[in-house]
This record gives structure tokens, sequence and C-alpha cells, in this order.
């Protein structure tokens, strides 16, 4: 990307003034905003006035992030000093997020992964090509951390022309989406997507968020009108795909509007707080009201109206049993995180101790 009028160029990449009146606020000299566009192993690629740079962190920066605040994303706004010259630059901060889907970082320790920041709306993609590309317990999921962000979350259901009965499937989709718009399209044949462009006005960002073999990169395709992000085949055994996609990318659409391309994901693990969970299973929440006690679990309780729904057919059994997991993920995710702060607290105040004792140690002598 490479535009010319330094005001057209900020407005077309999301900048508004929200950004703005913190960009100002805090003054760095001879800084200027620019968006993360991909994210690499020790680099960033930007966009900016300029056109595509290469950034990396600033001294101080890196140690921040390190420490306190965590590492841009894919969709941050940061301040860079710019080399043009060499179309590189270096980030000074990362600006604040009008919203992030976060996930629980992979492994045992208890932190979050941003994979995607400043997004407007959130295209949950989901196949209907059979195997295990439509699964309804993976949209709850996503959906529970979708509604935490502070983006819009949408269902899209890709390859209608491999599916016999899109409109059933639908119904099941509906059942759990708690009123969320849902858009059937098939990428290959180019059909429904009139409907996705409506989320892409000037300036808007869509992250596109799915397991692998969903078509998400098919559908960018078909909305660039070309060929630019790597698609794959899926698995004849069970229809997974492949990962293609490799790393997150923000690519400006030629007729306005981001998008935000994500590698799939073989699982979500939760980041979110119980608004997210309340937002996702909204019957269950509501019907919770009128439960007899008003800390009922919904089990064995006289007066139970989540129970009593069930037993009339009003909500599916499954779904009060996805409530109760999620809510168990997020009550053990809160708890292992606020032991990662007690001893991330008790480390430093070790180290602040014992330079203390051997600045004390060194005056004394």
């Amino acid at each position: 990307m490479n535009l010319t009028n330094y005001s057209d160029c900020f407005k077309q990449l999301g900048w508004d003034p929200f950004f703005q009146q913190y960009f100002q606020a805090l003054a760095v000299p001879g800084s200027e905003p620019a968006r993360i566009s991909s994210e690499f192993k020790n680099s960033y690629k930007v966009y900016s006035r300029y056109g595509d740079l290469t950034a990396r962190l600033s001294g101080k920066m890196h140690h921040r992030a390190d420490m306190e605040i965590g590492r841009p994303a894919v969709g941050d706004w940061v301040i860079i000093t710019a080399h043009a010259a060499e179309m590189t630059c270096t980030i000074h901060a990362v600006l604040p997020r009008k919203s992030k889907f976060s996930r629980k970082a992979a492994g045992e320790r208890t932190e979050e992964q941003v994979v995607a920041a400043n997004v407007d709306t959130i295209f949950i993609v989901n196949g209907l090509d059979g195997g295990r590309n439509l699964n309804l317990r993976r949209i709850e999921r996503y959906l529970t951390i979708a509604w935490n962000s502070g983006a819009e979350p949408v269902i899209v259901l890709n390859k209608t022309d491999l599916c016999g009965d899109v409109g059933a499937h639908v119904q099941d989709v509906e059942a759990i989406a708690g009123g969320i718009h849902i858009h059937p399209v098939s990428a290959r044949e180019r059909t429904g997507l009139d409907a996705l462009r409506g989320y892409l006005g000037r300036g808007k960002t869509v992250a596109f968020l799915g397991s692998s073999g969903v078509g998400k990169s098919a559908i960018i395709n078909a909305l660039l009108g070309e060929e630019r992000q790597r698609t794959g085949d899926v698995r004849e055994g069970d229809l997974t795909g492949k990962h293609t996609t490799t790393r997150r990318d923000l690519i400006l659409l030629p007729g306005g509007g981001l998008v935000i391309d994500t590698p799939g994901m073989r699982e979500i693990q939760m980041w979110t707080s119980e608004d997210g969970l309340q937002d996702a299973f909204s019957e269950i929440t509501t019907l919770g009201k009128q439960c007899r006690f008003h800390n009922c679990k919904h089990e064995s309780e006289p007066g139970c109206a989540v129970r009593e729904a069930i037993e009339k057919g009003i909500i599916h059994s499954s779904r009060l049993g996805s409530y109760r997991k999620l809510c168990n993920e997020i009550d053990y995710l809160d708890a292992r995180d606020k032991n990662s702060t007690r001893l991330r607290e008790k480390t430093k105040w070790k180290k602040i101790a014992q330079l203390s004792k051997e600045i004390n140690k060194r005056h004394d002598s």
C-alpha cells in the first residue's frame, strides 16, 4: 500500500478521533502513527503514509512488552519513527485498543494471546461440507470470547455449494446464535458475498476466525477478486483443512475496508469474563433470574427455571452442558491468573529486596 495523501491514508486504515486523542496525549517527538499489518518472530510489517515498512520495537518498548504490556498485535495502531529511505521504522508505543479478540496462549502459563486488535466485526467462519467443519459447541466457544472482545460477532456458513440442506444447518446454528446475523455463502461460486461486503465500509476492519479448511482465505480471495491468500484442500477422512495460512495479515481491500486473515485454530482456550458467557448463553442467564434461588446451579435445585425449560423442550440440554463446561473453564482460568499474578508480584518484590540489600551493603562498606 502506498497512499500519498496523509489524511486519506489513515482514514482508510481505520484512524479516527479515538486514536487521535491518545496519539496527541503521548506526544512523542518526531513520531507518527502506523498500523500493524503482519507479525513475525522479531519484527513486524506496518502500514504507514510511506507505504509498507518493516518495523522493530525500540529497546524500551521491547523491555516493556516483555515485562508489562505485551507485544503489539495485528490490527494495533502504534507510534513509530520512520526511516523512509530504508523503508523501516521503530515502534515506541501501542495506542489503546477499541477492541481485541484474545485467547489463552498455548502452553501451561496463564497468558493472553491477542489474535486481532481494533476489529469492528468478527466473522466466525464454518464449513457446510460435512466432517468437523460445522461444530455447534465450537461456535459457542467462539461466540463467548467474541462477545467479550468489543467487536460484533457474525456467523458465516461457507461452502453452500457442497451442502444439500443449507436451511436445516442454518436453523441448527440459529438455536445457539442468540439472534446474531448468520450468512450462508459460497466462496467458490461467489454467492452470498454482498452480505459480507456490507460490513466492509471505508476504514472498517473485519477479522476472519475459524478452523482450518472452512474457507476463510477463499472468502477473502473472493472479496479481493484475486488469488492473494493461499488456500488448500481438506483431508478426505475428516474434511479437516491443512494450515495454508501461517500468520495473521491485515489486508486492505480495493473497494474499502480491511480484513484480517488468521491461521486455523485447532483449539480456542478461553480468555474472557463471565459477561461474554452471559451474552453467548443469553437464554440461560435470562431464565436463571427466574429460578427460586439466586445462586441456582441448574442441577437438582427446586424451582429451577432452566431445568424446567429443558424438560419442556424450550432449551436443549446440550446448551446447559456447554454453559457449565465454559463456566468451569473460566473459573479455573481466573484462579490460575490470580495465582500467576501473586507469583509475579512475589518474584518482583524479591528482586527489589535483593537489590536494596546490595545497595545498603555497598553503602555500609
